[in-house]
């Protein structure tokens, strides 16, 4: 019986496969009636049966189904293949209810979570929401029957407002949960990519982590080993496999199934002038879509509005686009018999094939993208975009999305938009804000309850920022001892209490204590982390710029510690700990009078803190300021006056009234022009350099927001 005819797919036709997308998918949009329009945010369902029932898995009888991508005709999937990560999967599953296999798109997660679920529960439910809306349902089926699997594949899709979170999975006393995440999503989560975060609030992460770390993680490389190669190779009459045996080790045996490369390189060549052009453009809109942080699909209105910049930026007219319609159809039309570039359909909308949002030479995601999505989604959908945007430093983005988020009634939105805010450049609105929201939480949860101490330790670290350091290092001890009493000696909470204290004390004139409490804090991280991790190379970076010493020695440390943290095994040259630690070394050749090599050193990291974080980000003023200033120093007055100039225009649309960044510039343009500086208009020059305060990679949030020089300290 045709697959169409056994299944349902509801809405959501995209997520039982390209089979069932390209029976009822593409007819859906031709039956559709010219200028009609469909709610992409309809509710979603769970597949089931034509008959309405949720199948048992031994009635799963295509991988497609379960989400796999489908592979190259004939109709037949093709013969599974034994990964060698399958019995590390069966050994989780004797021992553990919930698992998560996580890999690279097309490296083959599900078929194998498939395979295994098959044989090991072939009696149980398959419960399968096709959307984050169908969570609730699922959970509901799923806990009531006495077998059943809950199939989440894409994790990441049922995660944040309204999401999957650690008490619902408490609450299933016997179903087995079995998904599957991205490898680039499940970093998010990590405690590398953790440490990154500019300002991401710790209580919108938490929950998401530690529903990760519940899991039994099961890693799969996208790349086949030769053993599995080995075992491919008896399935060579079948002319896929054979093919993709025969593509080398370049691709993964999956990757090639799945055609991920042939659906890439049709992308690329679309844009070729009378080719589908406009087809291209409705793809990267998509895409982009995913990559700002929206977890649903796309409605055919949304994209009609939202491809247009796309196709104008690459020419226009010049590239002879065809219709809209046509584009939609070649867009979502199987190539080589697998998948579309774009999957789903009129009534559920579309989302991009996820093998393009890893492409190479993906830029950020582009202001028009934003501007026009934000107006379009719900307020949990702005929650979700508002967490990526701030986890990727674009604060004006995150600002917005989360007070959209917040005035829509999203729990917990309140408090990331409020460290958004301070984060970007305005303190005193952030720590006005984060009052109200620490007393409400001590009414609601106690005052001792850690998502108050949270509240407070945000609180206290914008209340330094706004230009009171000793208050700030008050509060700190205040809260540390709490923390350290309620969470441990070794929380990440406590440790993050400890570096503000310290950070805060030499802020306030005191820098031989910050020194003191910071070469006992990194024995205890040692202790707790170990080497080269992040929070690691905060805290040697503080203790670097607060212990005293020869500058000439201070610039060695600085300088093992920069090759440290640009090595392969490193945290990489963009991650604002390391473009922390190229701040203090400028700002220390800049103390030394090599005032050219400090101008040079703070005019590249200008250009990759922009490109990095935008140009409007607060890290990247203060660039700004100190590369002005080593100008001046080195008698470069008019070439310092150009870079202040534009700076403070920008800065002054950006930053709250009486910001220290402000001030510093408009102090320094009145140098250029020979004027004397007004007493007390230079915070950040007129102090020791070593005090300075660039919020580089540093944050406030306990555990959950990198510690650079907001925390880590030192010109950044």
């Amino acid at each position: 019986m045709a697959l169409a005819t056994v299944w349902t797919s509801g809405p959501w036709a995209a997520g039982i496969g390209a089979a069932v997308t390209t029976l009822s998918g593409l007819a859906a949009e031709r039956m559709r009636p010219p200028g009609e329009a469909a709610d992409p945010r309809a509710a979603g369902e769970l597949l089931r049966t034509a008959a309405g029932r949720i199948p048992l898995l031994r009635q799963v009888d295509r991988p497609e189904l379960a989400g796999a991508h489908p592979a190259e005709a004939p109709a037949a999937p093709p013969a599974y293949i034994r990964r060698d990560a399958e019995p590390g999967l069966c050994a989780a599953l004797e021992r553990t209810r919930f698992v998560l296999v996580v890999g690279e798109s097309t490296a083959g997660k599900t078929r194998l979570a498939y395979e295994v679920a098959r044989t090991r529960y072939p009696r149980h439910a398959f419960v399968r929401p096709l959307s984050r809306a169908a969570l609730p349902e699922a959970l509901r089926i799923a806990g009531r029957r006495r077998r059943a699997v809950l199939w989440l594949d894409d994790l990441e899709d049922y995660l944040g407002a309204g999401g999957l979170g650690a008490g619902q999975l408490a609450s299933l006393d016997r179903a087995v949960v079995i998904a599957t995440m991205r490898v680039q999503e499940y970093r998010r989560y990590d405690a590398r990519e953790e440490s990154r975060l500019t300002g991401s609030d710790r209580d919108a992460w938490r929950a998401q982590r530690d529903l990760l770390h519940r899991a039994a993680v099961i890693r799969l490389p996208r790349h086949w080993s030769r053993a599995e190669r080995g075992r491919a190779a008896a399935h060579q009459g079948d002319p896929r496999i054979g093919a993709a045996l025969r593509a080398g080790e370049r691709f993964g045996v999956a990757e090639v199934l799945a055609a991920g490369p042939e659906l890439l390189a049709a992308w690329e060549n679309a844009w070729a002038p009378g080719a589908n052009p406009r087809g291209a453009a409705v793809v990267a809109a998509a895409v982009d879509c995913r990559r700002a942080g929206l977890r649903r699909p796309v409605g055919r209105a949304w994209l009609r509005e939202l491809h247009a910049p796309y196709l104008a930026a690459r020419g226009g007219g010049d590239l002879q686009p065809e219709p809209f319609a046509e584009a939609m159809d070649w867009a979502c039309a199987a190539a080589y018999a697998t998948s579309g570039l774009l999957i789903g359909n009129f009534g559920a909308g579309f989302t991009a094939f996820d093998y393009l949002l890893n492409a190479p030479g993906n830029g950020p995601v582009p202001d028009h993208l934003w501007r026009g999505l934000l107006p379009l989604v719900e307020p949990a959908d702005a929650y979700d975009m508002g967490l990526v945007a701030h986890q990727e430093g674009r604060l004006a983005r995150a600002v917005e999305a989360l007070a959209l988020a917040s005035r829509g009634g999203v729990p917990g939105a309140e408090l990331p938009l409020a460290i958004a805010i301070g984060d970007s450049g305005k303190p005193r609105r952030a720590a006005a804000d984060l009052a109200g929201i620490a007393h409400r939480r001590a009414g609601r949860l106690g005052p001792r309850h850690p998502d108050t101490l949270a509240a407070r330790h945000q609180l206290a670290f914008f209340v330094g920022e706004s230009g009171n350091p000793l208050a700030a290092a008050s509060q700190f001890a205040e809260l540390l001892a709490e923390v350290a009493e309620i969470l441990g000696p070794d929380h990440p909470d406590t440790l993050a209490a400890r570096h503000q204290l310290a950070y805060f004390t030499g802020e306030g004139g005191d820098p031989r204590s910050a020194a003191h409490q910071l070469e006992v804090l990194l024995a205890d991280r040692l202790r707790v982390h170990g080497a080269g991790h992040p929070q690691v190379l905060a805290t040697r970076r503080s203790l670097i710029w607060f212990r005293p010493g020869e500058p000439a020695h201070a610039e060695t440390e600085l300088g093992l510690l920069l090759a440290e943290a640009e090595a392969s095994g490193g945290i990489g040259p963009d991650d604002p700990h390391t473009l922390a630690i190229r701040g203090s070394r400028a700002a220390l050749a800049a103390r030394a009078g090599r005032t050219a090599e400090a101008a040079e050193a703070w005019a590249e990291l200008t250009a990759d803190r922009t490109r990095v974080l935008g140009e409007d980000h607060p890290h990247v003023f203060y660039s700004r300021l100190e590369w002005a200033r080593a100008l001046l120093a080195g008698d470069r007055a008019s070439e310092a006056a150009a870079v202040l100039t534009g700076a403070l225009a920008r800065a002054e649309t950006v930053l709250e009234p009486g910001h220290r960044h402000l001030r510093t510039a408009r102090e320094l343009l009145a140098r250029t022009a020979g004027r004397d500086p007004a007493p007390g208009l230079d915070p950040d020059g007129g102090r020791d350099p070593l005090a300075g305060r660039d919020p580089a990679a540093g944050s406030s949030s306990p555990g959950g927001r990198p510690e650079g020089s907001r925390g880590a300290s030192g010109p950044g």
